[in-house]
């Protein structure tokens, strides 16, 4: 199913967790399911981010690449996107005071959200995870070695979900959001960030779909038991 109303995502965020950074989707079939989305690529080299159905990978040097339709993904979330309803943001100091003011203007917590933000952020922190090798680490081991940055008076998009709290062990509930500067030199996993003069659009997702890696280390993984307090933490 390829709709506006779909949210697709290869696979989950547990997997991720688990340290299984290699899936065998290719950003030639990613590309097929929306023109909006965030994740990583395989190895977990860095932080991606599709914006108008261009897919960008931001390495732990803080340098933004395009990717090419042969590099492959270990988690992706996407969209098509279409922002039904749009406003102009108010000035806002923190990330979590963003998430508070979406919070009121978005409907159901328990639909799908997909938000794109456009403008001037004072403030603006971000990481990127470096490229890991076999034999991989969970996540919360390599993440006390992620590269974050802090940049001030940057013009760009925040692009973003929120996903419903029965999501857990899937995706991220709440909100997970990925930056892209408008000269394309600076990006990552948003930590933080305060906006004046911002603009965003946002629109809800009834419908969602997963494809699931087949890979050895994913059908031998035991997701039984979804660790809630470390993907906090890596978030």
């Amino acid at each position: 199913m390829h709709s506006n109303e779909t949210i697709s995502q290869f696979s989950t965020i547990d997997a991720i967790l688990q340290g299984i950074y290699d899936g065998p989707a290719t950003f030639a079939k990613v590309k097929h399911y929306g023109d909006f989305g965030l994740g990583t690529v395989n190895h977990l080299d860095g932080e991606m981010l599709a914006l108008d159905g261009i897919f960008y990978q931001i390495t732990n040097d803080g340098k933004v690449h395009i990717i090419t339709e042969d590099m492959k993904t270990s988690f992706a979330t996407m969209t098509y996107f279409k922002g039904e309803h749009t406003a102009t943001l108010p000035k806002i100091a923190t990330f979590r005071s963003l998430q508070m003011w979406l919070n009121r203007h978005l409907g159901s917590q328990n639909f799908f959200w997909s938000i794109r933000i456009h403008g001037l952020f004072p403030t603006m922190k971000v990481r990127s995870i470096s490229r890991q090798n076999p034999p991989y680490q969970p996540l919360a081991e390599i993440i006390q070695t992620e590269a974050i940055f802090e940049f001030t008076h940057v013009t760009g998009t925040l692009i973003g979900f929120r996903c419903p709290p029965y999501i857990k062990g899937i995706n991220v509930p709440g909100y997970h959001f990925h930056f892209l500067s408008d000269d394309k030199s600076k990006g990552g996993h948003v930590l933080g960030c305060s906006l004046n003069g911002a603009h965003a659009a946002w629109g809800s997702h009834k419908t969602f779909q997963m494809m699931l890696p087949n890979e050895q280390a994913f059908r031998h993984a035991d997701f039984s038991v979804h660790d809630a307090e470390t993907l906090q933490k890596v978030e």
